[in-house]
C-alpha cells in the first residue's frame, strides 16, 4: 500500500519546452528529502497543456531518477476513456508502479459512466488504478458506493481525495475497507485525513517542504501527534499561499525562489501577481525554507 507524503510533481518549462535536466535534479533532491513517493504529470505538473510526447517523456524521465527508490505515480487520467488507457499502458511500460486517473472532467459522466470509464482502464492494462476524486477540478463527485463498486476491480486500489470532506475518508474506510488506499489530496487538511482513516497525502506543498511532510506523515505513524501537529501547524501558512492563486502558479514561484526551477507556466495559466509573490514568499520564510 502506498503511504506517507508523495509530491504531485510540477513540470519545469524553459523557453517553452519541458525543462528535463531541472526536472530530473528536482526530482533526485525530492527523494533525497525524504519524500515517499512523486506523482508526475497530474495537475499541478500541469497535464492539460503539455502533449502526449511530453507527457511520455516526463513520466519516463521520473522513472529514471527514481530507479526504485520511491514509488512513481503516473498521471494518466484524461477525459476521453481511449486516451486514459494509452497514457496509463504507457505508463505501465515505462515502468510506472501506478496510475493516477482523475474522474472525466468536463464530460460530467453519470456514476455507471463514471464505473465503465474505470473498467475500461482496469480491464486494458495491469497498473493498479488510483481514483482521483477532485470535483472543483472535473465537475463530478464520484459517490462513495460507485467507488465501492470500482473497488471490487481487483487493481483499483484507492483514492486520492481532494474534497476536502474529513467525513468522507471514515465512510469510505467503513464501505471500502481498510485496505482501500486513501490518499488526500488536500495538504491543509491531510494530518486530520489521517485520524480518518486515510494513511497519506499526494501533496503540492511537498514540492517546497519534502522533508517536512515526509516527517509529519512518519511521525503520524509513530504515534508521535505532538510532532506531526507542529510540523502542520508550522506549514498551514504555506498550505495556503500555494494556493493563494491557480495551482502551480504559486509552487512554481516559490521554487524559482528556491532556486529549483524556472516559474514559467504555460497558458492559458499566468505569472502570479505581485501581491501573490509577496504571500508565497513570506509563508516561505515563516516555515523556515528560505532565510529571511
Amino acid at each position: 500500500m502506498f503511504k506517507g507524503s508523495m509530491t504531485a510533481l510540477v513540470t519545469p518549462f524553459r523557453n517553452g519546452a519541458v525543462d528535463e535536466a531541472a526536472f530530473q535534479k528536482f526530482v533526485d533532491w525530492q527523494i533525497k528529502e525524504g519524500i515517499d513517493g512523486v506523482v508526475p504529470v497530474g495537475t499541478t505538473g500541469e497535464c492539460p497543456t503539455v502533449s502526449h510526447e511530453e507527457h511520455h517523456r516526463i513520466v519516463e524521465l521520473a522513472i529514471e531518477v527514481a530507479k526504485g527508490r520511491v514509488p512513481v505515480i503516473a498521471g494518466t487520467g484524461s477525459n476521453s476513456t481511449q486516451e486514459a488507457i494509452d497514457l496509463t499502458r504507457h505508463a505501465e511500460k515505462a515502468g510506472a508502479d501506478a496510475a493516477l486517473v482523475v474522474l472525466p472532467y468536463y464530460n460530467r459522466p453519470t456514476p455507471e459512466g463514471q464505473f465503465q470509464h474505470f473498467k475500461a482502464i482496469h480491464d486494458a492494462t495491469n497498473l493498479p488504478i488510483i481514483i482521483y476524486n477532485v470535483p472543483p477540478r472535473s465537475a463530478v463527485d464520484m459517490s462513495i458506493d460507485t467507488m465501492k463498486r470500482c473497488a471490487e476491480l481487483p487493481r483499483v486500489i484507492g483514492v486520492k481525495d481532494a474534497t476536502a470532506d474529513l467525513a468522507r475518508p471514515a465512510r469510505t474506510k467503513l464501505a471500502i475497507g481498510a485496505d482501500f488506499c486513501q490518499l488526500s489530496g488536500e495538504d491543509a487538511t491531510a494530518l486530520p485525513f489521517l485520524a480518518q482513516g486515510g494513511v497519506g497525502c499526494i501533496s503540492v506543498t511537498s514540492n517546497v517542504a519534502p522533508k517536512l511532510t515526509s516527517q509529519m506523515h512518519a511521525a503520524w505513524r509513530a504515534g508521535d501527534l505532538k510532532k506531526a501537529m507542529e510540523i502542520n501547524e508550522r506549514l498551514m501558512p504555506v498550505n495556503d499561499a500555494m494556493f493563494c492563486e491557480t495551482s502551480p502558479g504559486p509552487v512554481k514561484y516559490a521554487l524559482s525562489v528556491m532556486g529549483h526551477i524556472q516559474a514559467d507556466v504555460r497558458l492559458p495559466l499566468a505569472p502570479i501577481s505581485d501581491v501573490s509573490k509577496q504571500k508565497v514568499e513570506a509563508a516561505l520564510k515563516k516555515a523556515g525554507l528560505i532565510g529571511q
